[in-house]
């Protein structure tokens, strides 16, 4: 018997039990769901972060902060404070860092404190950082002002803000604008009893939209004052991170760079570039999509079990018709694929429609993340998922629903295939 035909007469045999082969299709459905939406919405997560790590990261820069076991953790970053062993860097160590090597054109301190920023119009959190103005916008080219200006030699009292903190709905209604006084206010959790520390600033612009996640450069949430003011203001002349700016992007200059500033501060520090963090984030990635495909991997293997007790109870009504079958000529080997074609199809059909169902679950589970249902109306504004389904993803889904579907089926077959048709005739 030829493969269309077998596939024919199963194809037949499922239109018969329209109900029956409904319902275990369901089940297979339910699983690919699980599986696409689940894995499209997480790689669409790990692009856009991705996307936004290059756009924060400069691919010559390296990110110097304290470490007290000298290893380079691409976690941490911009949490500030100092290392397990009390380390701490100093504004002043730009100078030593600079003069290290030739590779090396500029380093950058850059302090950081979270606070809150207050106004007529808008109270909000924010992360308030002391930069070099001047050193800053040259080494990121998205310090640049949309409104307003950025000064070069900046009075005491100036600050630039992100554009979240001006238009937080990112909406275009902008609540803070140059010009504007407001206050800015961080807890000063070194003086005892704890005190609210305030500074009154004037806004001299406000940045572009970055998008960037804010690894040493730029952020859309962030509040930036004049170094010297910064220093006055948080009570010390410590920093968080230091950015070091090389002259190219070799991996040769990368590493042999990094190797000689932790020699420098004798294993105190860690020395992080964008490949390093990229690979802890491919890394994390990879263990999440692992771990949620297997929970949603489960419910397909509930679908399994289902497809199996369907078979089985087929086989049981079907058992005269195979006797006859087998009494009229056919081979055991056509009966095995008869049944087997049936799970193969109910297979393809609940993995395809899955996939379809998985990939509009996945978009509406990203609408409903970045429209800020969740969080009263706060949307994670430039940190938009966009759901990603990959051919692997595709094809993954298929294999996995086809696979289960023949793997659970492939007893009963067996079984079918095994009826002499004397006791299969006799079968009431």
């Amino acid at each position: 018997m030829r493969m269309s035909n077998v596939f024919s007469f199963s194809f037949n045999a499922i239109k018969l039990r329209k109900l029956r082969a409904a319902l275990t299709i369901l089940g297979v459905m339910i699983g690919i769901i699980a599986i696409v939406a689940l894995l499209s919405v997480t790689q669409g997560l790990q692009a856009t972060l991705t996307d936004q790590l290059n756009q924060g990261l400069s691919a010559n820069s390296l990110i110097v902060m304290p470490s007290g076991d000298g290893s380079d953790s691409a976690f941490g970053i911009g949490l500030g404070g100092a290392g397990s062993s009390g380390f701490n860097l100093y504004l002043n160590y730009t100078s030593e860092i600079t003069s290290l090597s030739p590779n090396i054109t500029s380093s950058l301190a850059v302090m950081q404190k979270y606070g809150r920023v207050e106004s007529e119009n808008l109270n909000g959190s924010v992360t308030i950082y002391g930069v070099d103005y001047e050193t800053y916008s040259w080494t990121y080219s998205t310090f640049a002002a949309e409104l307003g200006t950025i000064p070069l030699n900046p009075r005491n009292d100036t600050v630039v803000i992100g554009s979240r903190v001006s238009d937080p709905r990112q909406n275009g209604t902008q609540f803070i604008m140059p010009g504007d006084e407001l206050n800015l206010v961080w807890l000063n959790a070194t003086a005892m009893p704890f005190v609210n520390e305030t500074c009154t600033v004037r806004v001299s612009g406000v940045l572009g939209t970055v998008g960037g996640l804010g690894f040493g450069g730029p952020s859309d949430t962030g509040v930036y004052i004049p170094l010297s003011t910064a220093e006055s203001f948080f009570g010390t002349d410590t920093c968080d991170v230091i950015i070091v700016t090389l002259v190219n992007s070799d991996e040769a200059t990368i590493a042999s760079t990094s190797r000689l500033i932790r020699d420098h501060f004798g294993g105190q520090v860690a020395v992080i570039g964008p490949d390093a963090i990229q690979a802890v984030l491919n890394s994390v990635f990879s263990t999440i999509q692992l771990f949620l495909g297997g929970i949603a991997a489960i419910s397909l293997l509930v679908a399994g079990i289902s497809i199996m007790n369907i078979m089985i109870v087929s086989l049981i009504e079907r058992t005269r018709e195979i006797g006859i079958l087998k009494a009229l000529g056919m081979k055991s080997r056509t009966v095995l694929a008869i049944f087997l074609s049936e799970s193969i199809i109910i297979g393809f059909i609940g993995a395809i429609l899955g996939i379809l169902g998985g990939w509009v679950l996945a978009h509406g589970t990203a609408w409903v993340l970045n429209s800020g249902l969740l969080t009263n109306g706060n949307s994670n504004g430039s940190l938009a998922i966009n759901p990603l389904l990959t051919l692997t993803v595709i094809f993954g889904a298929l294999f996995f629903g086809i696979g289960v579907c023949v793997i659970f089926a492939l007893y009963p077959a067996w079984r079918a295939s095994k009826l002499k048709p004397v006791d299969a005739l006799r079968h009431e």
